[in-house]
C-alpha cells in the first residue's frame, strides 16, 4: 500500500463539532471512515497553526484517496488535502530514470 500525508482545516461549522464531540471521537469517526474505504491510518495528531488535523494513511490507490477526499470535501466541515508519500528507494528509483528535457531559452 502507499502512504499518504492527509491535512485538514475545519470549517467554522467543522469546529463546532469537533468542541462538541471532542478529539477522541473525532480520530474514531476518522480512523472508521478510512477504514470503510480499505485505509488504515498509520499517525493522527491535531495541530496548531495553518492545519488543524495532520494523518499519515495507507491506501491501496489514488483512486481510494480520492474518493475519500471528495466525501470529506463535500460535506463542508473540513477542507482535507493529500500528498502522496515516497520511500527512499522509491526515490533512488526515480533519479535512476532517464529524463529528456531542454529548459527553455533564457
Amino acid at each position: 500500500m502507499a502512504k499518504y500525508l492527509l491535512t485538514g482545516s475545519y470549517s467554522t461549522d467543522g469546529a463546532k463539532g469537533l468542541i462538541k464531540e471532542g478529539g477522541s471521537k473525532r480520530q474514531q469517526a476518522v480512523t472508521e471512515a478510512l477504514k470503510s474505504v480499505g485505509m488504515s491510518v498509520e499517525a493522527f495528531y491535531f495541530s496548531l497553526g495553518e492545519n488543524d488535523i495532520v494523518l499519515i494513511a495507507d491506501a491501496p490507490d489514488h483512486a481510494t484517496v480520492t474518493a475519500l477526499a471528495l466525501a470529506v470535501n463535500s460535506a463542508g466541515a473540513l477542507k482535507l488535502s493529500t500528498t502522496v508519500l515516497l520511500t527512499p528507494a522509491e526515490v533512488d528509483a526515480a533519479v535512476k530514470k532517464p529524463v529528456s528535457y531542454t529548459p527553455p531559452s533564457r
